[in-house]
């Protein structure tokens, strides 16, 4: 099928409209669109990491601006096992501490079925949770909504609910949203929403004796902008919060890019136990140099097909600069004559013998 008839399949899943099959007539690169413009700039919580490319490929300075609240978000090691079975022992070990003291959760995973396989796990351990990715799209809003509740569990691939805060005790406005639908405005109404405010403010002083949200990254993933996206979503404008990332060998990251059987021999050597974390300065820049080559080799991919579309873009300015010329003119008669009479011309030549040819 290629990239025939995939809208209208995306469009049969979805249960909207089908629509005709229409057909691609130009298209573009990010980087030649973004090149586009005279003057360009953009704001973003993770840039700093990707500051080389930002330089390199449109000559743009990243300058960190402080945050307006100092983030008061404890951020701790990294706990590292041997196994992902030890690993996710280790989670479902926290998650137990942290329901017990009313804490929210949000735990990230790399993709959607590592976040139903640890929906499984719980389920088996009997532990309460929301799974939020792109199977429980109708619901979104209000397992956000929840997400900050006082033990909520909310296991979220990277890319769910990604824009929206989860705010300490829940969202009162989303839940006035999605609980009071069907009363109308009136004093009945009003009530309804005082009783809503009380009691998110009453849970939100709960979690902040918690501790606030706590993030738990079940894996490290292949850039780290994507890690620092996922502990911001806890701390965020002067809340309390914590973070921590889970890792084991089997992992995608450090089993494809970074020397895990050395790793393995080495935690070994050094005692490391069955369901014992490990943290050590040496597995840590491991981890940090794989993930290291993982974007320098996303940058490279990225850079060669820059490379590539930079000469079909230099065709692309000619034929929209016509195109430009031929959209502004009043008349376009002197243009289709001047493209007749060279067209008349080449298929003259074209049919003569080359020695009559001056």
């Amino acid at each position: 099928m290629q990239n025939r008839l995939r809208h209208q399949a995306i469009e049969a899943k979805e249960k909207v409209e089908i629509a005709e099959e229409n057909q691609t007539l130009a298209s573009i690169t990010y980087q030649n669109f973004f090149r586009l413009y005279p003057k360009l700039a953009g704001m973003a919580g993770t840039a700093m990491t990707e500051a080389p490319e930002f330089d390199e490929i449109y000559k743009l300075n990243v300058v960190e601006i402080p945050t307006n609240r100092s983030v008061t978000r404890v951020d701790a090691d990294d706990e590292i096992y041997l196994t992902a079975a030890e690993k996710y022992k280790a989670i479902l070990k926290l998650l137990r501490e942290c329901q017990e003291r009313g804490q929210p959760v949000l735990i990230g995973t790399t993709n959607i079925e590592k976040s139903e396989l640890l929906s499984t796990l719980l389920k088996v351990e009997g532990i309460k949770h929301e799974v939020l990715n792109a199977r429980h799209h109708e619901r979104e809003a209000r397992i956000i909504a929840e997400a900050g509740q006082s033990g909520a569990i909310t296991v979220a691939t990277n890319m769910a609910g990604r824009g929206t805060d989860i705010k300490l005790g829940g969202n009162w406005e989303m839940r006035v949203k999605l609980e009071l639908a069907d009363i109308p405005e009136g004093p009945e109404r009003e009530k309804a929403i005082q009783r809503i405010k009380d009691e998110v403010e009453a849970d939100e002083a709960k979690v902040i004796a918690a501790g606030g949200l706590y993030i738990i990254g079940t894996e490290r993933h292949e850039s780290r902008r994507i890690d620092n996206q996922l502990r911001g979503r806890a701390g965020r404008q002067g809340d309390p919060g914590a973070s921590k990332f889970f890792i084991s060998l089997d992992d995608d990251l450090m089993r494809i890019f970074a020397a895990t059987d050395k790793l393995r021999d080495y935690l070994r050597k050094m005692g490391a136990q069955e369901d014992e974390a490990i943290s050590h300065r040496y597995i840590s820049k491991s981890l940090e140099k794989a993930q290291q080559r993982v974007e320098a080799r996303n940058f490279d991919v990225r850079k060669h097909l820059l490379r590539y579309d930079d000469v079909m873009n230099d065709q692309r300015k000619i034929v929209y600069a016509q195109r430009r010329e031929l959209m502004e003119k009043e008349s376009i008669k002197e243009m289709v004559e001047e493209i007749r009479s060279d067209v008349a011309q080449d298929l003259v030549l074209g049919h003569l013998p080359s020695d009559t040819v001056a």
